[in-house]
This record gives C-alpha cells, sequence and structure tokens, in this order.
C-alpha cells in the first residue's frame, strides 16, 4: 500500500473552489478541473517505497504480474487498465463522444499510417483502447447525456417558437427515430459554423426566457441557457438540445458506454474511465470536431437517461456497469464499527472524499494510512486491507 500524490490540471472549465473545499486548502484564484489517480502517462500518481518518488507508470513497467497481478496483465495487459479522477466542473464541458474498441483501433491504425502526430490539433485517436467511463456525484451535478426521445424533442424545440428550428422538429417527428437524429445531427455539425450562430444564439436567448416558466423542459432550458453564455454562436447548442438533461444526487452515478454523446454542465464527482485519451467532441469546444468520423462513431438510438444508484454487497455499495477495466464502489464508515476487510485480488486505488478514514495492510509487516478528503493509496493484486474510521471512501479497482 502506497499512499499517492497527484496531479490537478487546470483546465479552463475548472471550478476555483470544488477541489480546494473538497481538500480544505485556499483556493489559488485558478480553475482546478480535475486531480488525476493512477498509472496514465499523461499525469501518473507518484510514490515513495524508499528510493525517492518515483511514477506508479514505472512501479508498474518495472513488476506488472506482481503490481497487477496475473489476472489484470492476462486480460489488459502490463499497464494499469483504468483512471480515477475528481472531476470539478465550474462551466460547461465540451460536448464529446468516445469510440468502441473496433473503431479505436481502426481510426489509431489509419492515423498512424497518415504520420499524423499524436499530439497533433486535428488528431482524432491517441490510442488503440475504447474509454467507457462512469462519473458518480460527490455534490448535486448536472450533465447531458444521450439522446432524448426525438418526439419530445420536436416539442421541445416548437416550444421556442423559432421558425429556424421548425425543419428539425418535422424531421424528428416524421423519420423513424434512429434516422432523425442522426440526420438533424448531421445538418447541425455539417452546416457552415457561421451560418447557424445567429439561429444558436436565438435558440440559448429563447431558452432563457422560457426556463423560470417550469414545464417538463424547464431544466433543459436552463442548460441550453447557460451553454449559450459559455458558447455564444456555437452549432453545438443546437446539438445539445437533442439529449437528455440529468440531475444527479450525491451517490447517484452515470455510466457512459461507447457512441453515448455526453456533456457535463456543474458539479464535483469522482470519474471511472478505461485508460484511453480517446475523445471525438460535437461541439461546445474551439478544438477539433471531425463531423465524418463522428458519425462514424455516434449511437443514435434514443434513450433514457438511467441514473446509476449502488447496490449494497455486505457494506460495499458496488456501482455495477458492463465495463471490464474498472469497477467502482463505495463504503461509507461508521465511527466505532469494526474495521472493515477490504476484497483483495485485482489492484486497487483507495479515495477519501469525507470525513478520516484509516487503512491497514498486513502485507509483510503491518501498515497504516490515514487518509482525509483527495488523499489516495495504491494497494497491488493480492494485498489485503481493512478499513475503519468516520468517512467515505471509494475503491476503484479492475472487474476481472
Amino acid at each position: 500500500m502506497d499512499r499517492l500524490v497527484n496531479t490537478v490540471r487546470p483546465y479552463a472549465w475548472g471550478s476555483t473552489t470544488a477541489l480546494p473545499d473538497l481538500l480544505g486548502v485556499p483556493p489559488t484564484g485558478e480553475p482546478q478541473a480535475e486531480m488525476w489517480f493512477g498509472a496514465h502517462p499523461g499525469a501518473p500518481s507518484r510514490l515513495d517505497r524508499g528510493h525517492g518518488p518515483v511514477s506508479l507508470a514505472d512501479v508498474i513497467a518495472a513488476d506488472p504480474e506482481a503490481e497487477l497481478g496475473p489476472d489484470t496483465v492476462r486480460a489488459f495487459g502490463p499497464r494499469l487498465p483504468f483512471l480515477f479522477k475528481l472531476l470539478a466542473a465550474g462551466a460547461p464541458l465540451s460536448l464529446q463522444v468516445h469510440p468502441d474498441r473496433t473503431r479505436a483501433e481502426a481510426g489509431y491504425a489509419a492515423e498512424e499510417a497518415r504520420g499524423i502526430p499524436l499530439d497533433a490539433p486535428h488528431r482524432n485517436y491517441k490510442d488503440r483502447n475504447h474509454k467507457p467511463e462512469l462519473i458518480c456525484a460527490l455534490t448535486p451535478f448536472e450533465g447531458l447525456c444521450g439522446f432524448r426521445h426525438p418526439a419530445e424533442t420536436a416539442d421541445l424545440l416548437e416550444d421556442l417558437g423559432i421558425g429556424d428550428l421548425k425543419p428539425y422538429a418535422d424531421i424528428l417527428r416524421a423519420e423513424p427515430a434512429e434516422a432523425a437524429l442522426r440526420e438533424v445531427l448531421s445538418a447541425v455539425l455539417g452546416a457552415e459554423p457561421r451560418a447557424l450562430a445567429d439561429t444558436a444564439d436565438r435558440t440559448a436567448a429563447a431558452a432563457e426566457r422560457l426556463a423560470p416558466k417550469g414545464g417538463p423542459y424547464a431544466a433543459a432550458y436552463a442548460a441550453c441557457a447557460t451553454l449559450g453564455h459559455h458558447h455564444p454562436g456555437d452549432p453545438g447548442i443546437l446539438a445539445a438540445t437533442l439529449l437528455n438533461h440529468v440531475r444527479l444526487q450525491p451517490g447517484e452515478a452515470l455510466f457512459l458506454g461507447a457512441g453515448i454523446p455526453h456533456a457535463y454542465l456543474s458539479g464535483l464527482g469522482v470519474e471511472l474511465m478505461a485508460n484511453s485519451d480517446n475523445v471525438l467532441r460535437c461541439g461546445l469546444t474551439p478544438k477539433h470536431v471531425d463531423v465524418p468520423e463522428l458519425l462514424r462513431v455516434v449511437r443514435f438510438a434514443p434513450r433514457d437517461a438511467a441514473v446509476l444508484r449502488p447496490e449494497d454487497t455486505g457494506g460495499e455499495e458496488v456501482y455495477d456497469t458492463p465495463a471490464g477495466e474498472f469497477r467502482l464502489s463505495r463504503f461509507v464508515l461508521a465511527p466505532g464499527s469494526a474495521p472493515h476487510p477490504l476484497p483483495a485480488g485485482p489492484p486497487q486505488i483507495l479515495l477519501c472524499t469525507a470525513g478520516a478514514v484509516r487503512l491497514t495492510s498486513d502485507r509483510g509487516t503491518t501498515r497504516e494510512a490515514a487518509l482525509t478528503p483527495g488523499g489516495a493509496v495504491f494497494a497491488p493484486a493480492g494485498e489485503h486491507l481493512t478499513a475503519a474510521g468516520d468517512g467515505t471512501l471509494f475503491r476503484a479497482t479492475v472487474a476481472v
């Protein structure tokens, strides 16, 4: 068991206060968007095993089977297959999707063959992996997730009273659902951005007028108005009207599989994902938007935004997903209760998000780690730990 030192990423959309408040440190005045826990080469966690600081990525590379266990190495290769984060959204993130593994492998190979540098701004695929992800709210959390049923979106658009939106509403009512969603998204993202800037602005303004009036789409209208303030004239505002608006309460989560368009709007949460950088953007960003490739990746089936709640399995509250690379669970520890044994097996990262938690390991000589919010440890495969205290502990591990 090793205590981790982790990197904060200062992306522009980050909150200036959420992470400092959690960590109990003064804000810097700059946005602090994400804190990464893991072995991703972009910002690997660091630890000290008696010879000075070293990255977790290097520790794993030196002896993958000892750190990850043979089952994990056999299933995912000699690297930690997940990336764990604290995510603090103070402004909307870009509207985006992630590819499945087949598309990621093909896209990566094609861009390699064309000689596109990995750090090129127009590169889509940074690696060969897919990127399923799970976001679990620590505070009230807002986002957009998956396509709303087209007839409902047609109602939403018609209520805005903007003539430019009527053709989209007509398509959404007349076509089969998947064909309608594809046609409207293609039209919005395939147009010259300046041609839709005025429509996007008028849509956001109308949404801002309607939001206080209540009704079934009040929250969606408020979200649309927020997007208009942050990204004036962006066609992504129109694309975002196609998506479900979701509000999570603390402890609730969303799972996002391949091809599901989504954007996080505000709030603090823990995020767990496959260890990949592959993102295709749909808008709400100055970054590269590759519309043809995006349309190959997006899954156009409408769906309700399925809020995920944990299942208690004897004190460990598990967020069940189909992802093999990761498994998220939560322990809510009460003062005075007996120490809780944690499951051993695959490698794990344990993160405290509230209160104070004491972890004890019996590997070799007994070791302890006292964690407060934002504190985390890495435990190699097979290590037996117990947890006690008065706080909340999230556990990220591999679902093998």
